[in-house]
C-alpha cells in the first residue's frame, strides 16, 4: 500500500517532454522580456534585468518540473530555497509586476499547461502595452532637474528668474548649496518647460547671465 501511494505523489517526464516545456518557457520569458522593453523605453531600462526575465521563466519551469506531484520534494525545496536572500533593491514597483509575471508563464511551462503560457502572455502582454501607451501604469512626467552656479549679488534681484518665466511652464526651487567662497552657489530647480524644441536656447540664455558659470540640465530619473 505504502508504494501505492507513493506513486500518487510522484512523476515522470520524458527527455521530450522536457525539452518542450523549457522552449515554451523561453517562448513565454521572450515575449514578456518584449513587452518589458517597450514599455520601458526610458533610462530605468535594463539589459541584465529584461535577459533575467527570459531565464527566470526557465529555470522556473525546471523548479516545478522537480517537484512534480512529490510532496516531500516540494518541501525540500522550500528549505533550500529559504536560504537565499535578494538584496538587491527594486527602484519600480512595476519591475516586480513583471517578475511575477515570468514565474507564473514558468509555473505553467514546467506543468505542461502550454495553451496558459501563450495566451495568458500574449493578453496579459497586450493589457500592459496599452495600459502604458495610456500613462495610466508608467505615469511620464516632463519634469527636468536643471543645475547652475550663481554668485550671489548685493541686490536680491535674482535676474535668471525672468528666463524661467520665459522658457518654463513651471519652476520648483528644490535646493541651494554652497560651493566656494564669495556668495557662489549651486541652484536646483526642477521645471517643465512651455516648449522642448526651445531647450538649447533656454540653456543658452541662462548662460549669459551675468553671475552664471555653468548649467546643467538633467532628465531625473525618480521623476520620470
Amino acid at each position: 500500500m505504502f508504494n501505492n501511494i507513493q506513486d500518487i505523489f510522484v512523476s515522470s517526464l520524458n527527455l521530450g517532454q522536457i525539452i518542450i516545456n523549457l522552449f515554451i518557457a523561453f517562448i513565454g520569458g521572450s515575449i514578456v522580456s518584449f513587452i518589458y522593453r517597450r514599455t520601458n523605453p526610458g533610462p530605468n531600462f535594463s539589459v541584465t534585468y529584461l535577459n533575467s526575465l527570459i531565464i527566470l521563466s526557465m529555470i522556473t519551469s525546471i523548479v516545478i518540473m522537480v517537484i512534480g506531484n512529490n510532496l516531500a520534494r516540494a518541501f525540500g525545496l522550500v528549505g533550500a530555497m529559504s536560504i537565499i536572500r535578494f538584496r538587491t533593491a527594486i527602484k519600480d514597483i512595476q519591475d516586480i509586476v513583471f517578475i511575477f509575471f515570468s514565474l507564473a508563464v514558468g509555473l505553467a511551462a514546467g506543468t505542461g499547461l502550454y495553451s496558459v503560457v501563450l495566451i495568458g502572455s500574449v493578453l496579459v502582454g497586450v493589457t500592459l502595452l496599452m495600459l502604458s501607451k495610456w500613462n495610466i501604469m508608467y505615469p511620464h512626467h516632463d519634469e527636468i532637474l536643471v543645475q547652475f552656479s550663481y554668485q550671489k549679488k548685493d541686490t536680491d534681484i535674482k535676474p535668471y528668474l525672468s528666463t524661467f518665466n520665459k522658457y518654463c511652464k513651471t519652476s520648483d526651487l528644490i535646493n541651494i548649496k554652497s560651493i566656494g567662497e564669495e556668495d557662489i552657489y549651486e541652484i536646483s530647480y526642477y521645471i517643465q518647460l512651455k516648449d522642448k524644441e526651445k531647450t538649447k536656447e533656454f540653456i543658452q540664455e541662462l548662460k549669459e547671465i551675468n553671475g552664471i558659470d555653468y548649467v546643467n540640465l538633467l532628465f531625473d530619473e525618480d521623476k520620470l
